[in-house]
């Protein structure tokens, strides 16, 4: 399943409902408690490309596949600068809040929470396809 989504935060319940139908059209072959990761990551990555790649216009592509028990997920920006959230610095989740660097949570709970997570940069175009899949 794969669909394009405009650059705007109203968008979101628009993917809510596309991982709702994916989920629902693969009941039979995808574990129910993915939609919940999936669901966190694919929002907290898209709010990322709409906040930080602001120099674009163009749509954001999301694709959905099952892969082997679980799913695969890429979210592709157009006529963007690079951007790998594998390598984000660390987030010391220990310290106290008043003593934290703001932003970055967000990223880090998702490389913490998906199976593995694969970057690419093409002409403009950045990739980011993860994979929940826990069996």
């Amino acid at each position: 399943m794969k669909k394009k989504f405009k650059r705007d935060f109203s968008e979101l319940r628009n993917i809510v409902a596309m991982t709702e139908q994916f989920f629902a059209d693969h009941e039979n072959d995808i574990e129910p408690g993915y939609r919940n990761v999936v669901d966190l990551a694919v929002e907290e990555l898209f709010v990322n490309m709409v906040t930080y790649n602001t120099e674009t216009n163009e749509d954001i592509l999301i694709e959905m596949s099952p892969h082997e028990h679980g799913v695969e997920v890429s979210l592709t920006d157009y006529d963007v600068e690079r951007f790998d959230p594998r390598e984000i610095g660390p987030v010391d989740v220990d310290a106290p809040l008043d003593e934290r660097t703001p932003g970055g949570l967000g990223l880090y709970l998702v490389l913490k929470m998906v199976d593995s997570i694969h970057y690419e940069y093409r002409n403009r175009q950045s990739k980011i396809t993860f994979i929940a899949d826990r069996k």
